[in-house]
């Protein structure tokens, strides 16, 4: 096994990840759905109606539940139980990236298992840019 895949087995440990339903029904009930994946991506297969957008290289930043730069989206995020998933492509970089924002303080983020590519396997509502 490799350092990377000890690493996401680890951080995988710590999460109960959600599969595309779920994560459907969390923004439903008010949760927040966070795409992290890069522009081109999104480009070419859309996004989900309602995510915030934060570039995997802005999420801490732009989530911090105590900080200047957290995205005005995310004010719910003063609330530690408020659920977030965390939406990469395939499910790999959001596992990271969820375990970082438990880190933050935000306990209940997640990932969604399998990333927008199950999202969208699923049938579930993608939007794709005019």
């Amino acid at each position: 096994m490799s350092a990377v895949d000890t690493l996401l087995a680890r951080a995988r440990a710590e999460l109960r990840r959600v599969g595309p339903r779920e994560a459907a029904a969390v923004q439903e009930a008010g949760g927040l759905l966070v795409d992290i994946r890069y522009a081109a991506l999104r480009e070419r297969d859309g996004t989900i109606p309602g995510a915030l957008i934060v570039e995997r290289n802005e999420l801490e930043w732009r989530l911090d539940p105590t900080g200047d730069h957290r995205a005005p989206e995310a004010v719910p995020l003063d609330l530690p139980a408020h659920p977030v998933v965390v939406i990469c492509n395939e499910g790999y970089a959001s596992s990271l990236a969820a375990v970082s924002l438990r880190q933050l303080g935000l306990h209940h983020a997640t990932d969604l298992a399998g990333g927008f590519q199950a999202w969208r396997t699923a049938g579930l509502p993608v939007t794709h840019a005019p």
